[in-house]
């Protein structure tokens, strides 16, 4: 029988996560990033839905309606109106749709027309040697995260996560959209302030982990997403990266189990900073008055990296949100709440 100290093996299993939460000691410099051309009024943009479907022509009709409002031309992908159970037709199609607009010289983006699931699962059907040779905007959020990591990973060019092509496009978000993708602007993005009828405002309220500055390329999305990436090629390298998570319908022991794999999986220990955004339906069900809060999770998990850190940017699944253009350099305030872009998302 082989004896060992119970103490000294505790102690390196403790030493060993600490390790995967510490900040990196030096953050290796990301590859050159491709700038996508600028969106102008006239463009002709393509609509493909890589996951979920929808069921209803009508929303599909609105949806082209909201392109044309943007001054663009919609161009539905082959594929657009299939269903395939709860997925937008097979996976083989679904990436042909993609494939297809990257390649055709006329389209020059392509709007995810809504989330769900299934992203993920045409990663592999894929032409990235096509789709790296032509640079164009990716938009969307959700489950469009695994198409905004991978391209991250395999492209090496600038998407944007902002509203799918079927949100309301409420002012807010039409505005922090077309001033990333059309005019090329560097904006610092922080919450609008909140007009409720009360002494102290709570809405778009911001909680600080860690205060400080850090810079750094955004990367990040749907954390349940990027969690399902973990242990595939899929993922970029977020050493020194600026990390922005948000979630839906999420109980926090559940987000505490996501934040656990990326710690462990060695992620958060890489980074500069982090943001997390909006989680609706993140509550737990019923009484749990033993329980951990969501800003308590949050702050078990962020605030021991010893980076700058914060909760409660305007974006995720919420009406009004920012545009966040993925790969790019910049910079966060924890203490303001702030997120300033430091270049732009398009050439």
């Amino acid at each position: 029988m082989i004896a060992f100290d119970r103490r000294a093996l505790m102690a390196a299993m403790g030493g060993a996560l600490i390790a995967a939460r510490a900040p990196a000691a030096s953050h290796a410099p990301a590859a050159s990033l491709v700038k996508p051309p600028r969106l102008r009024p006239g463009d002709t943009v393509g609509l493909i839905e890589p996951a979920g479907f929808t069921d209803d022509a009508f929303d599909l009709d609105l949806v082209k309606e909201a392109i044309t409002a943007m001054g663009l031309k919609p161009k539905a992908a082959p594929h657009l109106a299939e269903r395939h159970g709860y997925l937008a037709g097979r996976d083989a199609d679904r990436a042909a749709d993609v494939n297809a607009f990257y390649a055709d010289p006329e389209v020059r983006a392509i709007f995810a027309v809504r989330g769900g699931w299934g992203c993920a699962r045409i990663l592999p059907f894929l032409d990235f040697s096509m789709i790296r040779a032509h640079p164009k905007l990716l938009i969307g959020f959700s489950d469009i995260t695994a198409l905004h990591l991978a391209f991250a990973a395999r492209a090496g060019f600038t998407t944007i996560h902002g509203p799918n092509a079927s949100a309301s496009w409420p002012a807010f978000s039409w505005d922090a959209f077309r001033a990333i993708a059309f005019d090329g602007a560097t904006p610092t993005l922080v919450n609008p302030v909140g007009r409720e009828d009360r002494l102290v405002q709570r809405i778009g309220r911001i909680r600080t982990f860690r205060s400080g500055k850090a810079s750094g390329r955004l990367l990040g999305g749907n954390l349940t997403v990027l969690a399902a990436l973990m242990g595939t090629p899929w993922l970029p390298d977020f050493t020194g990266a600026i990390l922005f998570l948000e979630d839906t319908n999420e109980a926090p022991y559940r987000i505490d189990r996501m934040l656990t794999q990326l710690a462990l999986g060695g992620v958060l220990g890489k980074l500069a900073g982090v943001v997390f955004g909006q989680c609706t339906g993140c509550a737990a069900d019923g009484p749990s008055y033993g329980g951990f809060t969501l800003s308590e999770v949050l702050q078990q998990h962020f605030e021991p990296l010893g980076i700058p850190a914060f909760q409660g940017a305007q974006f995720g699944h919420v009406a009004s949100q920012f545009s966040l253009p993925v790969g790019v350099r910049a910079e966060i305030d924890a203490n303001l709440g702030s997120i300033r872009l430091l270049e732009p998302a398009v050439a």
